[in-house]
């Protein structure tokens, strides 16, 4: 799915969209109605406003060096104000909330297989089997909210270091994805989700479909 992305034949805004997408971990609605005031590409930072986000919360996102790149790719069709996403009738706009889910379509994929809010189940799924990262880091990555109260209030710290290292990381896994396709094995017990990139059997490995 990643080559056929970059393949795509369609606007170049919606290809970069759907490039962005996978990286970031980002809802569907907080990526397209992205403000270039919102990025910070020397230091790599996604600010996200408190108003935009599902929580009502400001959200930072660290910006891998795939995700700087694509933006500088993008920065001067829509930039260096406004949507970097904008709407193609205006850009006063921002993208619609169907574009990159039409898109998917167009490409081939139906919802049952895929959907531009899937990449983030993905990532939750993927991060949290190769053991690698703290399940807090994860769960801030995506921007939920700490359930029990009881530990939010001893678990304030955005793991911003770690979340910047695994950011990169989960990058560098898609480019691998990308270029091959090949077997991945992680935890113990795959589950089957629809509308994700990746179609988990019941077995220790399985074959991730890019």
């Amino acid at each position: 799915m990643l080559r056929a992305i970059d393949e795509y034949p369609g606007h170049l805004i919606t290809r970069i969209a759907m490039q962005i997408a996978p990286h970031v971990m980002a809802r569907p609605g907080e990526l397209r109605m992205a403000n270039w005031e919102e990025f910070n590409l020397e230091a790599a930072e996604w600010r996200i406003p408190a108003e935009r986000m599902k929580m009502r919360k400001p959200h930072m996102v660290p910006l891998s060096r795939q995700v700087i790149a694509y933006l500088r790719e993008l920065a001067p069709l829509t930039g260096p104000t406004g949507f970097v996403f904008p709407a193609f009738h205006t850009w006063k706009r921002p993208m619609s909330e169907n574009t990159m889910n039409q898109a998917l379509r167009r490409m081939g994929y139906s919802k049952d297989e895929m959907t531009s809010h899937g990449w983030r189940s993905t990532a939750s799924t993927l991060l949290n089997e190769c053991g690698k990262w703290n399940a807090d880091a994860i769960e801030r990555s995506l921007a939920h909210t700490e359930r029990n109260a009881v530990r939010g209030a001893y678990n304030r710290g955005s793991y911003w270091n770690e979340r910047v290292d695994m950011h990169q990381w989960w990058s560098d896994y898609l480019d691998q994805l990308r270029g091959g396709g090949q077997v991945v094995s992680f935890g113990p017990e795959p589950i089957e989700e629809a509308g994700n990139v990746v179609s988990l059997s019941g077995r220790r490995e399985r074959r991730t479909h890019v």
